[in-house]
């Protein structure tokens, strides 16, 4: 059998065309001309059995009714049964026509033949009642649903996939049935690990709520924290994505992928143009749009410290400072050779130089920008045959002989917690002489420690003990330990 639509070749007994879609009615469509015809007969019967009969037909009649025998009797009658049993006939077919037409109109008829044809695996005829049903209701979107459910049944994933797609482009559906329909196309695509139409579903549906719910499975291209354009100071662009993946970047012009530099913290744009492209690739692969980005950048560089000692060797106690420190800036410097960061030690004042070598580096950090750096290296030998150890061994004497701690670890009760003295640095005190200064220091017994306040100079030239008091800036209080009663 060939569709009456598109002339496909039709399974015998299909209702539908799963070419065209086009539905194959079991009866006819009912035409407006066939119910005129058909009551022209009924009128037309009608009209002669109202006709009022004339005196010698009357005469006639009355002759004929009381002589049954007679031959001619069934003739007479046969002349009425005719008509009669036509318009029975007509009426008959007029009225299941009527009750056809209904029918045929009833949504809810055809949902609950859909419903029996799907109970008993009829799932062709199921597809055209539902069809049918559509025809009548086109925007209820659960009758879409329902003839997907179909589909899916009858393992079509393709019209399954359309008609839920179909469902988030109508807007009469409801956010519990946009939930529904996305949700059922998300788990075709899960299933497949198709999550790149995952990404373009979502992202297509511009629904907050949506994407937020499925963040995992699309990649939104990057956010710059810079606005392109034009710059008088350093720029220290950051790159956000929403979602778990990384982030790419490149600065040459060229389209970033998983093999170009993975962001990992701000980029600094100091003097010059950039071009700077940047994707996002979550955790399923999946890769966002391309951001590009010009920026131009002409700035004043952020000038190193000025340092008041110059790299070098030295013999004598120094001071480290820097110079010309405005208070509203902060300087940062290291003893290791790395550049500052934030994380730096912070220069508050003055530095005494380390025995010994020591590598310095200072320079200012505004917004995030870490400006010209200062760098020193230093050799400091002292003209002495006395060590810092030695100097800590004669604090630590001193300690013993008047009680201050009871044994050379430096416990000094039972609660096992000890005095330690520690070396801090070599220092030129109120230019009588040079000094190694100890710090006494209070350790309890899970490791933690303070310094007590207690401070002790000894000569390097003499070993000779003090304690020791700062009164201000610079100016420090000998006092020798041989005078104080502990």
């Amino acid at each position: 059998m060939k569709c009456p639509n598109c002339g496909e070749e039709m399974a015998d007994g299909t209702l539908y065309c799963e070419h065209c879609g086009e539905d194959i009615h079991i009866v006819p469509d009912f035409e407006p001309e066939l119910e005129q015809n058909i009551q022209q007969i009924i009128n037309g019967i009608m009209d002669e059995l109202e006709e009022p009969l004339s005196e010698e037909d009357e005469d006639e009649s009355l002759e004929d009714l009381p002589d049954m025998t007679e031959q001619t009797a069934p003739k007479k009658w046969f002349k009425w049964l005719i008509p009669i049993s036509l318009a029975a006939l007509v009426l008959g077919a007029a009225v299941g026509m009527c009750v056809w037409v209904y029918l045929y109109n009833s949504e809810e008829y055809q949902v609950a033949k859909a419903v029996q044809c799907v109970a008993s695996e009829d799932y062709d005829r199921a597809i055209a009642y539902y069809n049918r049903a559509l025809e009548l209701d086109e925007d209820n979107i659960e009758l879409h649903f329902s003839l997907a459910e179909v589909y899916f049944l009858k393992n079509n994933k393709i019209e399954y996939e359309y008609l839920l797609r179909e469902i988030t482009r109508n807007e009469n559906a409801t956010t519990e049935q946009l939930d529904r329909a996305y949700g059922r196309l998300i788990a075709i695509y899960r299933a497949r690990k198709d999550y790149l139409t995952i990404n373009e579903l979502i992202l297509g549906s511009h629904n907050e709520e949506l994407i937020s719910m499925y963040q995992n499975y699309i990649a939104n291209p990057p956010e710059f924290s810079v606005i392109e354009g034009d710059y008088t100071s350093i720029q220290p662009l950051k790159l956000t994505a929403m979602g778990t993946g990384s982030i790419y970047y490149t600065l040459d012009g060229s389209d970033p992928d998983e093999n170009s530099t993975l962001y990992t913290m701000p980029i600094i744009l100091e003097n010059g143009n950039y071009v700077v492209k940047a994707v996002f690739i979550n955790e399923n692969g999946i890769v966002s749009e391309i951001v590009r980005k010009e920026y131009f950048i002409d700035y004043d560089v952020i000038p190193a410290p000025e340092v008041s000692i110059a790299s070098g060797d030295y013999n004598l106690p120094q001071y480290i400072e820097v110079l010309n420190v405005d208070s509203e800036e902060e300087v940062y410097y290291t003893t290791d050779g790395t550049d500052p960061t934030y994380s730096s030690n912070v220069y508050t004042g003055p530095i005494p130089m380390p025995l010994g070598a020591s590598h310095y580096k200072f320079a200012r950090i505004v917004d995030g920008v870490v400006g010209e750096v200062a760098e020193r290296r230093y050799e400091l030998r002292l003209n002495t045959e006395y060590t810092p150890e030695q100097a800590v061994e004669a604090v630590q004497e001193y300690a013993l002989s008047t009680g201050r701690i009871i044994d050379s670890v430096g416990h000094f009760d039972e609660t096992g917690a000890i005095y330690v003295y520690e070396y801090l640095y070599v220092l030129n005190i109120n230019n009588v002489s040079d000094y190694f200064v100890i710090t006494e220091v209070l350790r309890s017994e899970d490791g933690s420690q303070v310094r007590t306040g207690n401070f002790y100079a000894v000569d390097i030239y003499s070993c000779t003990r003090f304690r020791l008091q700062q009164e201000t800036g610079r100016n420090y209080e000998l006092t020798p330990l041989d005078n104080i009663n502990e």
